[in-house]
């Protein structure tokens, strides 16, 4: 009887050890969990400021000239002139786009008249003489005036020429039809319809 029951107690330990062993064996089995690596977040996107105010490059030409202060006399004329609509289009446009200080530079009896009705037509020849078809960065401009010997020749939507000299470190020299010089002071303001080049002085056509 003694030895009958030493030998259960013996089977019935190596059956709990065989048992574990098949349990650890099984769990050796099992795959380790993968990890996921936590999502790799997109660098965010610095918005350039014009006159201290950021232009948000999904904005149009006209909604990020609204917003900066020191365009306002720009968009004012944009206004009179009706080009609002057509410069918040598709495009894209590239605008050369007279800051405050080189509206100033033109008189203001002269400055005020234009902004008349009865000068509507003037003041929209004047405003299309600065845009150009496109979007154009300083880069394309560089790669233009490259071929043209250092000046990129331009043809602005108002139909006349308009000269883009590469004067060396990123600064550009604008010259219109009248000889008038303007430099830019600001460029590579992008828009969701084109890009901006903020200048100096406003350019005239013939």
């Amino acid at each position: 009887m003694t030895f009958t029951r030493t030998t259960a107690l013996a089977l019935s330990s190596v059956a709990l050890l065989a048992v574990a062993a098949c349990g650890r064996n099984e769990a050796k089995k099992e795959p380790a969990p993968v990890e996921t690596p936590p999502p790799v977040e997109a660098p965010a996107m610095t918005e350039p400021m014009v006159g201290g105010v950021a232009m948000n490059p999904m904005d149009t030409i006209v909604a990020n000239a609204s917003k900066a202060p020191n365009l306002t006399t720009q968009v004012s004329a944009i206004q009179a002139a009706g080009l609002a609509e057509r410069l918040q289009g598709p495009g894209p446009f590239t605008v050369f786009a007279p800051d405050n200080a080189a509206f100033d530079k033109i008189p203001a009896a002269t400055r005020e008249g234009l902004m008349q009705p009865a000068q509507k037509a003037e003041l929209t020849k004047i405003l299309t003489y600065h845009v150009v078809p496109g979007r154009l960065t300083a880069a394309d401009l560089a790669a233009e005036a490259q071929k043209g010997g250092g000046t990129a020749t331009l043809t602005t939507v108002q139909g006349e020429k308009l000269m883009a000299k590469d004067m060396g470190g990123g600064k550009w020299e604008l010259t219109d039809a009248k000889g008038g010089k303007a430099m830019v002071t600001q460029a590579d303001v992008a828009q969701s319809n084109g890009m901006v080049h903020v200048i100096d002085t406003v350019l005239m056509p013939k």
